[in-house]
């Protein structure tokens, strides 16, 4: 589980801020990575209609 302590500062505009140490923002970057990764692969899986055709008909079908 990623742990996460951030703090707040807030801005001259009265804008409240975030602020985590670097690690901490790395390691959450590489989970939003990771997320978006799964749903790269999740979202083809999702259109698969389960039509197959052999390489060897693409490869005479396509065009050059």
């Amino acid at each position: 589980m990623l742990t996460i302590t951030p703090q707040y500062i807030i801005d001259t505009a009265g804008k409240k801020l975030v602020v985590l140490p670097l690690d901490e923002f790395n390691s959450l970057m590489e989970e939003l990575e990771e997320q978006e990764d799964l749903q790269l692969y999740d979202e083809p899986k999702r259109e698969d209609d389960g039509t197959r055709i052999l390489l060897s008909d693409y490869l005479k079908n396509r065009n050059p």
